[in-house]
Formats: C-alpha cells, sequence, structure tokens
C-alpha cells in the first residue's frame, strides 16, 4: 500500500517542476515558456520565435535552478533520514554533527581569501563550504570512535561540541574581517548556481547516494530495533552506521555547496513522509528523496515570487511553509507515530 502511493509522488514532481518553471521574478507568458522547454527536448517544432532573452532565462537561468532547488531537496531529505535511522533520534537533521558550522566557517574563509580558483565548475566559496562540512564530519566521527564503536550519543555531543567551537569560530572571523552581511545571507540559504555545468557535477552524486541509500534499507530497518538486535541479526552495525553517516555527510555537502544552508527539510521531509508511508525504509527513502524535490521546488517558487525582483531567503520560506504544514499533518494523522 505504502509502494503504491509513493508511486503517485513521482506524477507530483514533474507537475511542480513544470509549474515552478513557469513563474518567476522576469514575466514571460506562459505558453512560450512551454514551447521553449518543448522546443530545446526536440518535441516542439513552430516558426513562432520568441525572443533570444525569454529563452535564456527560461533554459538557461530557471530551469537550471529549479533542478538544482529538487536535487538540494532530495539531498538533504535522504540525509535527514538516514541521519534519524543511524542516531536514532527524531530530531536528527542533516546538521546535526555540525556539518553546517564547518560550511559556514569554510565560506567565512574563502571570503577572506583574496583567491579566485575553480574547482569542478565550482568557484573558491563552494569548494570551501564543502570541504568544511565534510571535513567537520570526518573530525566529529573520530572524536567520536571509541574501542573501535561509535556510540551515538558521543557522536551527537561530538557533533554539538565541534558546531558551537565552529560557530564562534566563524563569528570571530566574521567581526574581524566585516563579512557579517555576506555570509549571513549564505547560510539563510539560496540557489544560485553560477553555472549550470555545477549540476553535471552534483546530480550524479546525489542521485547515486540516494541510490545507495536505498540499498541500505533493510539494514536501517533492522538498526531501528536497536544495535545489539541487529547485530545478532547479522547487521554489521558499525560498518553500517560508519557508510550511513559518510553518506549523509556526502549528501549534506553537495546540497550545502549548491544551495546554501537550507533549514528545515531534513527535518521536517522525512517526517512527513513517515507519517504518510510508514517507517519501513523501503518506502520512506525514496519517498523523502521525491518529497524533498517536491517541497524544495515549491519554497523555492514562493522565495522568487514573493516580492520581486529580490528573492526571500529560501531557509525562512522552507521554515515558515514546512513548519504549520507538519503540525498540521501529525494532529491529522491517527495512527501512532514511529520513527
Amino acid at each position: 500500500m505504502a509502494m503504491a502511493r509513493v508511486a503517485t509522488l513521482p506524477t507530483l514532481f514533474v507537475i511542480v517542476l513544470v509549474a515552478a518553471t513557469l513563474f518567476g521574478s522576469v514575466e514571460i507568458p506562459r505558453t512560450e515558456v512551454i514551447q521553449i522547454l518543448l522546443g530545446k527536448l526536440g518535441l516542439y517544432q513552430t516558426s513562432t520565435s520568441w525572443p533570444v532573452g525569454d529563452q535564456t532565462i527560461v533554459w538557461d537561468i530557471r530551469l537550471p535552478e529549479v533542478l538544482a532547488a529538487a536535487l538540494v531537496g532530495c539531498a538533504l531529505g535522504v540525509a535527514g533520514a538516514l541521519f534519524q535511522a543511524v542516531l536514532r533520534n527524531p530530531l536528527a537533521d542533516p546538521y546535526v554533527i555540525g556539518t553546517s558550522a564547518g560550511a559556514q566557517l569554510g565560506v567565512t574563509c574563502a571570503l577572506i581569501l583574496p583567491w579566485q580558483v575553480s574547482v569542478a565548475a565550482f568557484g573558491l566559496l563552494q569548494v570551501f563550504a564543502f570541504a568544511g562540512a565534510m571535513g567537520t564530519v570526518l573530525v566529529v566521527y573520530w572524536l567520536s570512535r571509541s574501542a573501535g564503536k561509535t556510540p551515538v550519543v558521543t557522536l551527537l555531543l561530538a557533533g554539538f561540541v565541534i558546531s558551537s567551537f565552529l560557530i564562534s569560530a566563524t563569528s570571530l572571523l566574521m567581526q574581524i574581517e566585516g563579512k557579517i552581511d555576506q555570509v549571513t545571507r549564505w547560510t539563510l540559504g539560496g540557489i544560485q548556481l553560477d553555472s549550470p555545468a555545477q549540476l553535471a557535477v552534483g546530480a550524479p552524486i546525489i542521485l547515486l547516494g540516494s541510490a545507495v541509500a536505498f540499498l541500505l534499507a533493510p539494514r536501517l530497518d533492522l538498526l531501528l530495533l536497536g544495535e545489539d538486535q541487529a547485530g545478532h541479526l547479522g547487521v554489521r552495525v558499525e560498518l553500517l552506521k560508519l557508510v550511513a553517516v559518510a553518506l549523509a555527510a556526502l549528501l549534506t555537502a553537495v546540497a550545502v555547496t549548491l544551495g546554501g544552508v537550507i533549514a528545515f527539510v531534513g527535518l521536517v521531509v522525512p517526517h512527513t513522509m513517515r507519517l504518510l508511508y510508514g517507517p519501513r525504509h523501503r518506502a520512506l527513502i525514496p519517498a523523502t528523496a521525491v518529497g524533498g524535490g517536491v517541497f524544495l521546488m515549491l519554497a523555492d517558487l514562493v522565495a522568487r515570487v514573493a516580492i520581486p525582483p529580490v528573492p526571500l531567503p529560501l531557509g525562512v520560506v522552507t521554515a515558515v511553509i514546512g513548519a504549520p504544514f507538519f503540525l498540521h499533518l501529525l494532529k491529522r494523522t491517527k495512527r501512532e507515530y514511529a520513527v
């Protein structure tokens, strides 16, 4: 039953993707947008021409941004589901062990340094954000290891302490260098692609990572029974935790690179999908992937059109939209909630 309902999500995904592409801060006739999309895909031929500027806005700017929002939502949704399963904590989100704090420090350092470099179509800011996010997770995981094991409580405590330290260091650097406004805008989130080529780098990582998370689903179900019980049932618990945490951290780091720190998605989307489809990860992982993409595309659309021509911070929009919806869903759900 749950899998049958999950099958309806791809249709909703396509509908939202098209709708998000139709609207933007620059007004373009809806029929023209559809003709441009179909024409570029080779599905529509006509003698009617449209302004080159409109085609550039739709095909080179708006559509890549919508696709990037979908990918970021997918990555954060899956990462949130992984962290909630491994940590067995309903409040866990993709930034729980310091990914956000590390990325923020990386961005601050990139703004201070005078260098201009590009790696795989990404600039210095995105590269440092990715490196900061992944580096922080590696340090937190290393500090949490004890006698060949990684206790969940130790992992959470180490993540909290390291995050607090990095946030303080970032604040100090921002004060010294006068970069408060720039860093704050980035940490509020927003899809801003410097080049569509960035999608070619980020998309395979996110899609492959989501596929690997789906393969881990049966083991994640057993892990929810408890580490001892999962071990007795043949699960290599420590290896599973390492792979899941590394995978979730990688997905989060790529999402941060493409869209900054976007709060709420990785917390609310997995819980919402769990309420709708149940706790089994074979249904939950694909549901959070597609549902996260749908949610963030809608949030990005609202951010772009609410107060044109200046977009709203995407992280603010996700919280304003997501919190009331999730509370409404939680109240209306008749069955008992289970992580």
